[in-house]
């Protein structure tokens, strides 16, 4: 089959003579302006040299991602890494939100976004592509294209990970690639073949580079950009095989019944994900009350800022929402408003340890044995945050004092056996273990530790026997 010798599309079977195909001559008849009735296609303009001075549907997608963008960041202080708690009430696609009736979601999250550098970029993206595609498509379909595109990769996402809260534009950009690449490969356009294949080489490369670096790089929906990218393909596809003509008839059928499935995959998803949707409501019900929290104690601290017992709360308010450093600040303000607070320094080396900062942790526990060599949990704690550096030798001697003080602590005989093992005192670890379980019962770690120290002793049937048990208490099958 031979090829337009300008714009490089099939020409139809049994084509003698005829080099050119019938839309590069509407588009020639067209500039000459001898323009028939029989055209099937308009001729559109070359997008990279129109020059049009009438604000365009691109120019508001634009603009409406702006606005939003510049209301969050009033909204939220900045303008790096929008939280959750600012995001989920602006519209962020989240599974347990959207699959349990805010389908709404699925259309709001595509104009908002988590960052600078996020809109930037996707902004950059719409403009360019944007641009192309209101060109040689129009406007109306463009907008469907659009909108159905970014429908179907907010369903990808939450279809794919149903816990994660989803922002930005990119699945409708993803959607608008598809859409392109499967006209110009289609020859949907009557452009010259140079451009086409220039064109759809950058598309390509476009939709293949940023879905590879979205499985290298955290924090990117891979599965919300192969949702828009594989409708758009289908709707670009289809839109050129059945409506290459801007036919209003065949095109909204096309997008209807696209849309169609696009809304049916919804639900399917919805019946698909639906045991986890009622924990996740759960949660975001928890964490919502927590914010509400956080924020009630953030005013009272402003009207109030030595007020310690506010601070207190408000850093476990912290703790709770995943926010670490913020609680460890607010028990720092504890401890510079009231320095003898022996819970707040407990509280404060605990989320240093939980951290890993065992070194900020070893400090705050050092001032509390100090502040009170009494303090049995000071002791005990002072020698997790020794044992965690590897000084087992320091935290067997605070085990040990905490032990002289409170004999019942629950937990530390299990790490005074740990350290003692470490320093290969297995006879002194064993002892330990086995004090612990007489004291506070028996679970599956202190077993296997048990069956370690054992074996370390060459005691091959104590070790197997307390193995047997550990899976047992983990509830595991044995092996025979």
């Amino acid at each position: 089959m031979a090829n337009c010798v300008q714009c490089g599309r099939k020409l139809p079977g049994l084509t003698f003579g005829r080099k050119v195909c019938v839309w590069c001559k509407q588009h020639e008849a067209a500039q000459r302006g001898e323009e028939g009735d029989d055209a099937r296609q308009p001729v559109m303009a070359v997008p990279w040299v129109r020059r049009e001075s009438t604000i365009t549907l691109t120019h508001v997608l634009f603009g409406a991602n702006v606005a939003v963008f510049i209301a969050m960041a009033l909204a939220s202080g900045s303008i790096e890494d929008f939280p959750p708690n600012v995001s989920i009430p602006f519209g962020a696609n989240f599974g347990p939100l959207t699959l349990s009736g805010q389908w709404w979601r699925l259309l709001t999250y595509m104009f908002l976004h988590g960052n600078l550098l996020h809109i930037g970029f996707n902004m950059w993206c719409l403009w360019d592509l944007g641009a192309l595609c209101e060109s040689l498509y129009g406007r109306g379909t463009y907008a469907c294209v659009y909108l159905i595109t970014g429908v179907a990769g907010g369903i990808a996402s939450v279809g794919w990970n149903p816990g994660v809260w989803s922002v930005g534009a990119s699945g409708a950009i993803f959607g608008l690639a598809g859409a392109l690449i499967a006209s110009f490969a289609l020859g949907e356009f009557s452009l010259p073949g140079m451009a086409i294949r220039g064109t759809l080489r950058s598309l390509v490369i476009f939709a293949v580079f940023n879905l590879f670096l979205g499985g290298f790089f955290g924090g990117i929906d891979n599965a919300c950009h192969i949702g828009g990218l594989v409708s758009g393909l289908i709707l670009g596809a289809l839109i050129a095989l059945i409506a290459p003509q801007q036919d209003a008839i065949r095109r909204a059928a096309v997008l209807g019944v696209v849309a169609l499935l696009i809304v049916g995959s919804g639900f399917e998803v919805q019946r698909w994900r639906g045991p986890s949707i009622q924990f996740g409501r759960s949660l975001v019900s928890a964490r919502s009350h927590n914010q509400q929290m956080i924020s009630e104690l953030q005013t009272k601290i402003q009207k109030n800022p030595q007020d310690a017992s506010a601070h207190y709360a408000l850093a476990h308010a912290f703790f709770v929402d995943g926010q670490f450093p913020a609680g460890e600040t607010q028990l720092e303000r504890v401890l510079e408003l009231q320095p003898e607070n022996a819970q707040a320094r407990l509280d404060l080396g605990a989320a240093y340890l939980s951290q890993d900062e065992p070194e900020k942790a070893e400090d705050e526990f050092t001032k509390l044995v100090k502040q009170d060599p009494s303090n049995a949990e000071a002791h005990a704690a002072l020698g997790m945050a020794l044992a965690d550096q590897d000084h087992h030798d320091k935290a067997v001697f605070e085990y040990q004092a905490a032990l002289r003080l409170n004999p019942k602590i629950t937990g530390v005989y299990y790490r005074l056996g740990i350290s003692q093992s470490e320093l290969k005192q297995y006879d002194d670890a064993i002892a330990s273990f086995l004090k612990e379980r007489e004291a506070h019962g028996d679970t599956p770690e202190l077993e296997a530790a048990l069956a370690d120290a054992y074996q370390a002793k060459g005691m091959r049937q104590p070790a197997e026997e307390a193995r047997k048990k550990a899976a047992e208490l983990n509830g595991a099958p044995l092996n025979n």
